[in-house]
């Protein structure tokens, strides 16, 4: 797996997480129960993470809905 994007922002992962499952790729939220249990300070990302095979189409989705931070 590899990291698409570390955000401290919910509402951004879910949105991504969402155009990414509506194109037919999985995703999985890393960090997901420690930043819980830092007390949801939001201190610590989370890292919504694809399958190798799906890095390079999930990129062009973050840059086509202009979410590409790099």
């Amino acid at each position: 797996m590899k990291e698409l994007l570390r955000t401290n922002d919910p509402v951004r992962l879910s949105f991504i997480a969402s155009v990414l499952r509506d194109s037919g790729i999985e995703s999985v939220v890393f960090d997901e129960h420690t930043s819980i249990l830092e007390g949801s300070i939001g201190a610590l990302p989370r890292r919504l993470m694809v399958l190798d095979e799906d890095y390079d189409a999930a990129r062009r989705l973050l840059r086509d809905t202009g979410q590409d931070d790099s």
